[in-house]
C-alpha cells in the first residue's frame, strides 16, 4: 500500500530541501501520496471529515516538515487540534481510527546534530524535544516509528548536502 506524506511547509517556494524531497518523492506516484497541507488549506480551515478520510485511506503516515522554534509550522497543531477528534481519533469505542497506522516524522533541522544533546548548545536531543508528538501518536494508538531527521541545512544548503539526504529519506520510508 502505498505512504501518505503530508508535507507541512509555510513556505515551499524558498525551501531548499523539503521542495526537493517533494519533487523527489512525486517521481514516485506508485508508492508515494503527497499532500501538501499549506496548499490545500491557504486559509488554514480544514474540511476535517476530509481529512480524517484521508488518514483512514492509509496504514503509514509520514508527517514531513522543516524544525520550526523546535516544533512543527502552527498549521501542523492547527491539524492536530481539529482533525483528532474525540470519537474519531481517541475517547469512544468507535474512535480510534489511528490505531495501529505506522506513523512517522520527516524533519529538516538547520541546526547541526551535535547541538541536540545535552552538552549541546540547546540542551536537549531531538527525541526529547519530539516527545510532544510522540506521545500524541501514542494517544491515539498509532505506531508511532520515529523521526528521520536531517540536519544541519542552516551552515551547508549546498545541493551536495540536500542531494546525498535523498536516498537516506528514501530508504527510511522504505523501512518504516
Amino acid at each position: 500500500m502505498k505512504t501518505l506524506i503530508i508535507v507541512i511547509h509555510p513556505n515551499m517556494e524558498t525551501s531548499v530541501i523539503n521542495k526537493r524531497w517533494v519533487e523527489v518523492l512525486n517521481q514516485f506516484p506508485e508508492k508515494y501520496t503527497v499532500y501538501e497541507l499549506y496548499k490545500a488549506y491557504p486559509d488554514g480551515k480544514f474540511d476535517v471529515e476530509k481529512e480524517q478520510k484521508l488518514i483512514e485511506a492509509y496504514d503509514t503516515i509520514i508527517f514531513q516538515f522543516p524544525f520550526y522554534w523546535f516544533s512543527s509550522p502552527p498549521l501542523l497543531k492547527k491539524w492536530f487540534d481539529e482533525v483528532l477528534l474525540y470519537g474519531w481519533a481517541y475517547g469512544s469505542s468507535s474512535g480510534f481510527k489511528m490505531k495501529g497506522k505506522k506513523i512517522a516524522l520527516a524533519i529538516s533541522a538547520g541546526i547541526d546534530d551535535k547541538d541536540f544533546s545535552a552538552t549541546g548548545r540547546y540542551k536537549y536531543t531531538m527525541k526529547e524535544l519530539l516527545r510532544p508528538f510522540e506521545l500524541t501518536f501514542d494517544y491515539v494508538k498509532a505506531d508511532y516509528r520515529g523521526p528521520f531527521v536531517y540536519y544541519g541545512l542552516e551552515q551547508d544548503p549546498s545541493s551536495e548536502h540536500v542531494e546525498a539526504s535523498i536516498p537516506l529519506y528514501l530508504d527510511y520510508i522504505d523501512k518504516l
